[in-house]
Order: structure tokens, then C-alpha cells, then sequence
């Protein structure tokens, strides 16, 4: 039974209960993972998990990674051997060509709890933003809001002055999507004189939502809340009204390592954020994001009593997000390698005015609008993100392929 502030009893367990149950749930999802996936048979060969006897003993087994799926995906398509049962219904792409599973089961990217925790409630309408195509993310927040109770618009991305007209009509009270985006929308509405005041509650994520974006939002009456999410895994994390930190999502393990590794950092240190799903049709254990971030000492003041973490902090290595899609240097390097007449190249990221940029510096034999163009053209088609080209004199020597200056 929900109540006005919390999703369910699990947001407000005491500590000791909820590592008892979560040690049964991971011993069943082991158990469950061997039995029916070929990959955690392979893997996870010679583990008997009732000889799990904590959570801690979590750190003696395997950390599985993106390069691994996408091997597996490769020896063995769709999804490499990882998913269980019959109850998939969809594939999405990430970038790398790597494919995650979707269902229609109920909230399968468990976005309700994050969207409820903002404020969202049975019967309102939702603006949802994120992507319908390729990548998961507006179908998962699609699920959750469902779950709620909510009317979803399936705006998807683009079509600006469509979406805008759509908000004055309809009148939503939530929007899900991208910080730039929904700034982008509220100022596309005062330029067409299209009242967009309706939007009070949104749940933002891909992008780093700012401090100064945020107050933006408050400014016009929009309570905006950060989440922290991935394609393989769904919400890991959200905010509630406390603002103070991103409480861990209640159907996960969440380990911090050491970045590459396997072993657990010391409390406190920054580590590569690493999840263990309760998942029964796409049973990821030990699964490492490449993302940092950082555990916060004690409970919410909101009340939840979960772990917390301070959010996404980077990447552990100089893959990037942008737009709630990766970016990673081999998928750079394959822009440059359509191009004869690149000798060097760096994709740099930057939100001047809190709006997330990124431009391709170049070294090149040609500086010509036709270069210019044929590499942005190369850019949307390998990254599916659209950047500009800089032809500069010189890069620096050490070997970055991509560089994140954002500030967040």
C-alpha cells in the first residue's frame, strides 16, 4: 500500500532487515542465473550460492563489463546468454553495438519509485522526452509511470515546437527527459506564447543537472529531480525531496571497486560504481557500469533509509555520456578512420550556459566546408549524436581521445 510519501515499506526498512533479505534475494538470483542463463553457468561455475554467507562475500566473484557482453553478444546473438526465460519482447541498442532486453512486465526499468518520489501521482500526465527508439530509456520511464498510474505522452526527442504546442494543450503536470531539453522546451514556449506553466514536477537524467539549472526550474515553478540510470541496468539511483544525495533503488546491490577491478574501495573513496540486479529476466550480477561515484554517510533526511551516493561523478575511463548516450574512443576513432584527411583528432565536451555541447577538434591536411561537413554527417551516423567540427593547428600529445570539460 503506497503512502503520500513513500513508494513502499521497502524505502523505510532498518538496515539490518534489509541486508537479510537482500542476501536471500541474492543467493535465489544466483541460484536462478546459473539455472537459466549460459553465460552465469559459465561464469560462476564452482559457486554454490548458499555458501553466500554475506554481502560482503559478493567481492570474491566476477566483475562482468560492457567489452564482456559485447563478446558474448558477438559469440552468441541476440544478448550474449544472459537473459532467462521467454519474456523478452525487445531489443535496444547502446552504442558499441551492444543490445539490452526489454519486457513488458511492469516497471521494468523500475523508474516508478524515482518518478513517485518526485511527486508524480496516479492520474497525472507525464511528458516523457527520453528516446522511444534505439536505446530503452523512454519505454523504462514509460513503464514506471504506468505503474504509477500516470497518462503518459510519448514525445520522444525533437519536434520542438510540436512537443510545445502539445504541453499547452494537454497540460502536464510531470516531464521526463533531459535538463536541456526541458529548458528548451520552456523557452520555446514563451516564444511562441504557449503556456507551459502546467509542468510542475520533473525527473531528469543523462545530463548533469546543474545547480544553476535547477534553480532556473524553481524560478518557474518546476520542482526537477535527478536520477541516475543506465541502459543496462535501469534506475540505480534517485532523489527525493530532501535533495541531498541519490538514494540507492531498493531491487539492486551496489558496490563501489576499485575502477577496473574487483575489490571493494575503502569507505568513503571514490569507486567504479558496480550493480547487482534482483532481475529475473536479465539477471546481472557483479555488473560494473565504468561510472564513479562515492557513498554518502547515513540515511536520508527524507526519511528512506537506503544507502546514498553523491551521483554520477565520471567515467573510470574516457568513455562519456552525452544526451543519456555513450560515447567511447574507439567509436571516435572510427569517425577519423572515414576520413583520409585526419591526422589527429579529440572529441571535447562542454555545456556552455549549462547546455551539453560537443565538438571534434581536428587536425587536418583540408579545412573546407566539405570536410567540415562529410565529418559531422560521420559523427551523427557513428556516435547517433549530432556534434561540430574545429579544425585546429595542434592537439596535445598524450593520448586522450576524448575529454570531458563539463562542469557539473
Amino acid at each position: 500500500m503506497r503512502g503520500d510519501d513513500f513508494y513502499d515499506h521497502l524505502e523505510t526498512r532498518d538496515e539490518e532487515e534489509r541486508r537479510a533479505q537482500q542476501l536471500d534475494a541474492l543467493r535465489r538470483q544466483i541460484a536462478h542465473a546459473k539455472a537459466k542463463t549460459g553465460f552465469f553457468c559459465r561464469l560462476l561455475v564452482g559457486v554454490s550460492p548458499q555458501e553466500i554467507g554475506s554481502l560482503d562475500a559478493l567481492a570474491s566473484l566476477p566483475v562482468t563489463r560492457k567489452p564482456d557482453i559485447a563478446r558474448a553478444q558477438e559469440a552468441d546473438p541476440p544478448f550474449g546468454g544472459l537473459t532467462a526465460g521467454e519474456a523478452v519482447t525487445h531489443a535496444f541498442m547502446s552504442p558499441g553495438s551492444i543490445f539490452e532486453p526489454g519486457t513488458d512486465g511492469r516497471d521494468f526499468g523500475r523508474f516508478a519509485r524515482a518518478l513517485w518520489a518526485a511527486g508524480m501521482r496516479p492520474g497525472d500526465i507525464v511528458h516523457n522526452t527520453f528516446s522511444y527508439h534505439l536505446t530503452p530509456a523512454g519505454a523504462m520511464f514509460e513503464s514506471g509511470a504506468r505503474e504509477i498510474g500516470c497518462i503518459v505522452f510519448p514525445g520522444g526527442v525533437g519536434n520542438t515546437e510540436l512537443q510545445v504546442q502539445a504541453v499547452g494543450r494537454l497540460r502536464p503536470r510531470g516531464y521526463v527527459g533531459t535538463p536541456s531539453f526541458l529548458r528548451i522546451l520552456l523557452e520555446k514556449g514563451d516564444e511562441l506564447g504557449i503556456d507551459t506553466s502546467s509542468i510542475a514536477k520533473a525527473v531528469v537524467g543523462a545530463e548533469a543537472l546543474t545547480p544553476t539549472m535547477r534553480d532556473l526550474f524553481a524560478s518557474r515553478g518546476v520542482d526537477a529531480a535527478n536520477s541516475y540510470a543506465t541502459a543496462d541496468i535501469g534506475l540505480i539511483a534517485y532523489e527525493s525531496h530532501a535533495r541531498d544525495g541519490m538514494i540507492l533503488n531498493e531491487r539492486l546491490i551496489l558496490e563501489l571497486v576499485e575502477p577496473g577491478g574487483i575489490a571493494p574501495v575503502a569507505e568513503g573513496e571514490v569507486g567504479e560504481v558496480v550493480v547487482t540486479t534482483f532481475d529475473p529476466d536479465y539477471p546481472l550480477i557483479r555488473y560494473g557500469t565504468g561510472d564513479l561515484s562515492q557513498h554518502l554517510p547515513g540515511p536520508s533526511p527524507c526519511g528512506r533509509t537506503n544507502r546514498r551516493i553523491r551521483g554520477w561523478m565520471g567515467r573510470a575511463d574516457q568513455s562519456v555520456k552525452l544526451r543519456g548516450m555513450f560515447i567511447h574512443p574507439a567509436s571516435v576513432m572510427e569517425v577519423v578512420r572515414r576520413h583520409s584527411e585526419i591526422g589527429s583528432a579529440r572529441l571535447v565536451l562542454e555545456n556552455p550556459g549549462d547546455i551539453d555541447r560537443m565538438t571534434l577538434r581536428v587536425v587536418a591536411t583540408d579545412t573546407g566546408p566539405d570536410l567540415k561537413a562529410a565529418i559531422e554527417r560521420s559523427m551523427q551516423a557513428v556516435l547517433k549524436l549530432r556534434g561540430d567540427v574545429a579544425f585546429v593547428a595542434v592537439l596535445p600529445d598524450d593520448g586522450r581521445v576524448v575529454e570531458d570539460l563539463r562542469k557539473l
